[in-house]
């Protein structure tokens, strides 16, 4: 099984144009790991994936854009090779948010542009929201920046939440051993779990995904990412934080997408769309593909992003003439 793994892992590398090297920040409860490509003087541009995914969901997608740009992605924490939270505690969205800016603090960015596929997107929104001074530009894959819950349903996703993880320590504490597969087995798992990837994004996945044990190898996610999560905004929260970016955002929303797969509460993602519109700082493009087209099929998608950020610096670097 070792030899599969391995054989995934060239075939996985060889597809991609450029290599990357690997990121690690020390945190206080283990470390943040992930990729990242260009050089160091580059353009920087933070990538962040979805739920459950890890930053191998970037390895067709930034190979692809302008080698000049220094594109940093990192596993969320739970995700990937990245550390699990402590014992007891939840995965939420502003504990994503609070890495997001350990990161940046981190690499010593003052001003950069996000890409943020589904939950990544929904972490962008918000951090874009709360550091409005950071972030240039805003290109939501498949994600409209923020995930409203209709108020009515907050306290019965919350009691969820904390029944579930109750229920998960119990399961702990009796000794639960986890799963060990076979290669092709955590391939057909995740595959199954998620049926649009194609099988080379299940492998790119799969790179951080699964670790080895003896016997085989078992998935590196945590399963509290699972849960349900507690820490959620009403529509009228999400559009107080989203009135707050100054960002230039892109959305790139799937036919077969989100709006199929995850949908958001009835008139939600409407009143989002109106929001970025009043901004009038922004663009909207359907792409022919599923949730996963960054991955899939990232090419259509290359020259739109590419000549969105591009514009977006070409802006900056006008402004900032301007203003000597």
């Amino acid at each position: 099984m070792i030899q599969a793994l391995s054989g995934a892992r060239q075939f996985a590398t060889t597809t991609m144009k450029r290599a990357a090297s690997e990121f690690r920040l020390p945190v206080p409860w283990g470390e943040l790991r992930g990729q990242v490509w260009g050089p160091e003087e580059g353009r920087p541009i933070l990538c962040l994936h979805g739920w459950a995914d890890n930053s191998g969901s970037f390895n067709t997608l930034i190979p692809l854009l302008p080698p000049e740009w220094r594109c940093v992605a990192f596993d969320m924490a739970g995700h990937g090779l990245s550390s699990p939270r402590p014992p007891g505690v939840f995965y939420t969205f502003p504990a994503y948010i609070t890495d997001v800016r350990r990161v940046v603090e981190a690499l010593q960015w003052k001003r950069f542009s996000i890409l943020g596929h589904s939950m990544g997107g929904n972490v962008a929104g918000m951090f874009s929201a709360l550091f409005p001074e950071m972030v240039e530009g805003l290109v939501l894959l498949d994600s409209y920046g923020f995930l409203p819950t209709v108020t009515n349903e907050l306290p019965g996703i919350v009691r969820q939440g904390i029944e579930e993880m109750v229920r998960l320590e119990q399961t702990e504490k009796e000794g639960k051993k986890e799963r060990i597969y076979t290669y092709e087995k955590a391939m057909q798992r995740l595959m199954a779990a998620n049926p649009h990837l194609s099988e080379q994004s299940a492998q790119n996945l799969l790179e951080r995904g699964i670790r080895e044990v003896e016997g085989g190898f078992v998935f590196t996610r945590d399963f509290r990412v699972n849960l349900k999560n507690v820490t959620r905004n009403s529509l009228e929260q999400c559009l107080e934080y989203q009135s707050r970016i100054q960002a230039r955002v892109l959305l790139l929303i799937a036919d077969a997408g989100l709006n199929k797969s995850f949908p958001l509460p009835e008139g939600c993602s409407d009143a989002l769309m109106d929001g970025y519109h009043r901004s009038k700082n922004m663009k909207v493009m359907t792409v022919s593909g599923d949730h996963h087209v960054h991955m899939n099929r990232p090419e259509p998608l290359v020259p739109i992003i590419t000549d969105f950020l591009q514009s977006v610096g070409s802006a900056h670097a006008t402004e900032n003439t301007a203003k000597l």
